[in-house]
């Protein structure tokens, strides 16, 4: 299949810190909110494109700052949630929008397979596959390590004043997610959802279960509110607050 990509478009992934020492590979599923120059603008504007449907604020900055001081290896995703979410399946309810919280997506109308077959070819596996490898090269020697999504969420949706400051998302296995609620929920400052304000139980979630659920790894994801993260300074400083709970929520993971 040629590939959607073409010269002078991003690459569908980087990979932050990539000789971290920490037994925790971090994620950010909706880093970027870049579109291939072959499908234009999807027929949205800016303003649209920056808003929370397009990726998740605030969330590649906190990571890199988590990556750093808990020098831990990072892998982000390279394009807009729009073009295709890194976290649904491929095809599947919210892979490509045709509307996302009201904003209409003309260049999603209709997608045939073959379309997002090529959306995925470029911008999906690429990322999914770079998460395979850099777990095969942590878990070698039966290492024990962690995987932790960072993610944003929108402060507000469908007239819901978000009350959470941040989130932690699991399944059902709290060996992570636990022990990192617990360390969050020592700062009496902090409204601190649990499956909230979304749930990992969701069907059509992807990237937990298909890396950390075979390879029975510790896992969760993260969500720190996006109005809390609209500069990438604040972003930073969540980064900071949130790395010594994550330490601590890791070592007893893996104890």
């Amino acid at each position: 299949m040629q590939s959607l990509l073409g010269p002078g478009d991003p690459p569908p992934f980087t990979v932050h810190n990539a000789t971290g020492k920490a037994p925790l590979l971090l994620l950010c599923d909706h880093a970027s909110k870049a579109i291939p120059k072959a499908l234009g603008d999807l027929g949205i504007t800016e303003e649209e494109l920056s808003r929370h449907v397009g990726w998740d604020i605030g969330g590649l900055d906190a990571a890199i700052e988590l990556s750093n001081i808990l020098d831990a290896p990072l892998v982000s995703s390279g394009y807009s949630r729009l073009v295709i979410d890194c976290n649904r399946w491929p095809g599947g309810e919210g892979s490509t929008p045709e509307i996302s919280d009201t904003v209409v997506v003309p260049a999603n109308k209709g997608l045939s397979k073959e379309q997002v077959d090529a959306r995925a070819h470029a911008c999906f596996w690429p990322y999914h596959h770079e998460v395979d490898r850099q777990l095969e090269r942590m878990t070698a020697g039966d290492r024990k390590v962690c995987l932790l999504v960072v993610h944003s969420f929108t402060p507000e949706m469908k007239g819901f004043k978000r009350p959470w400051h941040v989130g932690v998302l699991w399944r059902d296995d709290p060996r992570l997610p636990e022990p990192l609620l617990a360390e969050l929920r020592r700062d009496a400052s902090l409204v601190v959802g649990d499956n909230e304000p979304y749930s990992a139980r969701d069907p059509y979630e992807y990237t937990l279960g298909a890396h950390a659920g075979p390879r029975a790894l510790p896992h969760c994801s993260l969500e720190v509110r996006q109005d809390l993260m609209g500069t990438p300074d604040d972003a930073r400083k969540w980064g900071r607050k949130l790395a010594d709970p994550i330490r601590a929520a890791v070592a007893a993971a893996l104890a």
